[in-house]
């Protein structure tokens, strides 16, 4: 269920190969037992045009959506785990983050469902 879209600069995936940054936020986000293993997905959307605060600094953010119910905490853990494995696989990038947003159970629905 949860999905983690990795929006980057486009330098970031020629410093990493996106296979790698993927595997690392799932990992990362497996390792916090909150998900099904089956269950994670993850993209990435490196861009060309960008501009980060008037500039064109590197910069990557991790917008994750997961299904309702964690606990603030766990989402601030899941956040900062994340976050401190991207930092380490790039510590000179100067721009890390992510933010966690709830899937309203009411309102989602996939193919097996209907």
């Amino acid at each position: 269920m949860p999905h983690f879209i990795i929006e980057c600069s486009q330098p970031i995936i020629e410093q990493q190969r996106p296979e790698a940054i993927i595997e690392t936020v799932y990992n990362t986000a497996d390792a916090t037992n909150l998900f099904a293993k089956g269950d994670i997905k993850v993209r990435i959307n490196p861009y060309i045009y960008y501009n980060v605060g008037g500039d064109t600094k590197d910069f990557i953010h991790v917008f994750g959506n997961i299904m309702e119910g964690r606990t603030e905490e766990q989402k601030n853990n899941l956040s900062r785990s994340i976050v401190k494995a991207l930092k380490e696989m790039f510590p000179e990038t100067p721009i890390i983050s992510i933010n966690i947003r709830d899937f309203d159970k009411a309102g989602y629905c996939n193919k097996s469902m209907v």
